[in-house]
């Protein structure tokens, strides 16, 4: 009994070494997740805040939205809002300027790319300035769920085609691209299909469509194609422009989209908007690599 006793409390001769466990993600100080986040897209920072407590409480730093937001944000969003809380951080104010903002009486909007935290902005048929929209011998706005604005200009028959438009923003420093969003046919559902009527789809295969770009800083573009692809939303390069300096003065663009050889009638077309986004993104969204 004894000696099972003292065999017992019998001293080991050394002792085994204390391994430190490795450190985890929940180990870094907020302070270091604040920075890595810094140089990571927004929806990397979004993900990596479910992570745990930490890098939740990092993705809401001031530090980190700031640089991803426009150096001009503060004018954007003057521009865009009239009433905008003044007590807003900035993750708030990234996620307010991600969602679509109607401005100008709700015939344009504008939005940053959540990707590159980019402005991107959108003019409505009605925003534009169309030769013979009042006459309903040639068109009419039409409702569809197809646009952003919930309705299109259409076209049944014309001589003269002439579309005007005009955009005073500020638009951050950049490189731009300014699209015609163009559908040739008029597209409706039948029996809860889509459906394409080409019956007055006419004259764009005579003719290119002229499309001019200017600037108030005196940049001008100026291209041409045929129109093609009936039944299909199609996305038409009208031309790019830089902007140099975007911290505080507005950048006024005019564009026009035209086809007035009158030999000869057009028709069957509609017009859905102007659209605007970084250069950049055409890298990334294929439709708009299509003229």
């Amino acid at each position: 009994m004894g000696l099972r006793f003292s065999s017992f409390f019998k001293p080991y001769p050394y002792h085994s070494p204390i391994v430190p466990s490795k450190p985890t993600f929940e180990d870094l100080p907020e302070s270091c997740v604040v920075l890595i986040m810094a140089y990571m897209d927004p929806p990397q920072i979004c993900n990596l805040a479910t992570l745990n407590r930490t890098f939740r409480s990092a993705s809401w730093a001031d530090f980190v939205w700031e640089s991803k937001l426009p150096s001009n944000y503060d004018v954007i969003v003057r521009k865009i809002f009239n009433d905008f809380p003044c007590d807003l951080g900035m993750r708030e104010i990234y996620s307010r300027l991600c969602r679509v903002n109607n401005f100008d009486g709700g015939t344009k909007k504008v939005w940053l790319d959540r990707s590159l935290g980019k402005i991107c902005m959108s003019v409505s048929a009605k925003g534009l300035s169309i030769t013979g929209i009042d006459d309903r011998r040639y068109w009419n706005h039409i409702p569809t769920g197809e646009s952003r604005f919930s309705s299109v200009a259409y076209l049944q028959q014309t001589w003269w085609f002439e579309v005007d438009g005009k955009v005073e923003f500020p638009f951050p420093a950049g490189r731009y691209s300014l699209y015609f969003r163009i559908h040739l046919g008029r597209a409706s559902k039948r029996f809860g299909r889509r459906v394409c009527n080409t019956e007055h789809v006419h004259g764009w295969d005579k003719k290119p469509v002229r499309f001019q770009l200017w600037t108030s800083d005196g940049q001008y573009v100026a291209s041409q194609c045929f129109l093609k692809g009936p039944g299909n939303w199609c996305y038409y390069h009208a031309g790019d422009f830089v902007v140099e300096d975007g911290n505080n003065a507005s950048t006024t663009v005019k564009f026009s989209m035209t086809q007035i050889d009158c030999t000869h009638t057009k028709g069957g077309i509609c017009l859905d908007s102007v659209l605007i986004y970084p250069s950049e993104l055409k890298k990334v969204k294929t439709f708009l690599n299509y003229s």
